[in-house]
């Protein structure tokens, strides 16, 4: 071979490998249903296919569903809420525990058996009593009525119910984070709902880039009207918020499906959007179903005393405008 043979080849291979090591990750993409939910991920996972992934996906679904979902009769949760047993599982048995972390911050605004009280008001797949006897439904209201004793379910009254809703989603976002991680992903986003969990980079190498919506009554339109944009590369992300569940009575006041186990009435104030990022999926819906019971006031002097926290508070300004609060530890995380 002549001297410029073997120049070429060499140019040849040099150029091969400055393209090897300045290419990035390959991302496979998933787009579905899952909790009866939009699903949503993009991950750079290893030796599978997105069919592949998308199967493992669902079998996760279908797990989370028949633990923790208070719509399906025959979950674990549907049974233990019946008394049919009282064995839990380890999500159930988590979920307890974190509630009770999170609760033990609320005054008692944050608390997993409002169950019945969920029932009455028409959020739990039922129709709304037209005059609920709240009283009576507080008797068995109360985190204090029920414990796990190894792995059973103890309650103080049969009829105490659980609801997971404020954080099993959140919850099940992390299991599908763990999941993706299994099959190689170091770089990934995994949204379930608008609940997001993600590490590392997006395809163009930058921090994930996640919307919170605005919160006007009746914006369903998952991504076309948002308020601010937040980059993540580590963590969990939650908003909750009451301006898409919640209807009008017959005197046409608001009901949301954020309740107060406290009193039992709806918790409706000017804080209207809550957005947290944590370290886990789970505790940012945690918390952020806990921040809008507290209501507007004891919300934002709770963040106050929490100056490790990540919040980002959307308020009922005057008129049609919107007032916010973001915490120091989440400043650097909201986009201009």
């Amino acid at each position: 071979m002549g001297d410029k043979g073997v120049f070429g080849w060499l140019i040849l291979l040099l150029a091969g490998l400055f393209a090897g090591c300045g290419s990035g990750p390959s991302y496979t993409t998933v787009d579905g249903v899952m909790l009866g939910t939009t699903l949503h991920v993009v991950a750079d996972v290893r030796n599978t296919t997105s069919q592949e992934l998308y199967r493992a996906i669902m079998e996760l679904d279908r797990e989370a569903k028949s633990s923790m979902s208070i719509f399906d009769e025959g979950s674990l949760l549907s049974r233990l809420n019946r008394n049919e047993t009282d064995t839990v599982d380890r999500h159930i048995a988590f979920n307890l525990r974190l509630a009770d972390s999170i609760g033990a911050l609320s005054d008692g605004r944050y608390d997993v058996t409002v169950k019945p009280l969920v029932e009455a008001w028409g959020f739990a797949g039922k129709e709304a009593q037209a005059d609920p006897n709240i009283d009576s439904i507080l008797c068995f209201v109360g985190r204090e009525k029920v414990r796990i004793e190894g792995n059973r379910l103890v309650k103080e009254d049969p009829r105490v119910q659980l609801d997971f809703n404020s954080v099993a989603k959140g919850y099940t976002v992390d299991l599908l984070a763990d999941l993706v991680e299994r099959f190689g992903a170091e770089n990934y986003i995994v949204d379930i709902g608008g609940e997001v969990r993600c590490r590392g980079v997006n395809r163009q190498g930058q921090p994930w880039r996640i919307g919170v919506e605005t919160p006007f009554d009746g914006n369903m339109t998952d991504g076309e009207y948002l308020q601010r944009r937040i980059r993540l590369s580590e963590g969990g992300l939650a908003t909750s918020g009451n301006y898409r569940r919640f209807y009008l009575d017959a005197d046409g006041n608001k009901v949301a499906h954020t309740l107060d186990p406290r009193t039992g009435r709806s918790v409706v104030s000017r804080l209207l959007s809550v957005t947290v990022v944590a370290p886990t999926c789970a505790e940012a819906d945690a918390l952020g179903t806990m921040f809008l019971a507290l209501g507007a006031d004891d919300a934002l002097a709770l963040a106050g005393r929490m100056p490790e926290v990540k919040v980002y508070f959307i308020l009922a300004g005057s008129g049609e405008t919107y007032e916010e609060y973001v915490s120091p530890a989440m400043q650097s995380l909201l986009m201009e």
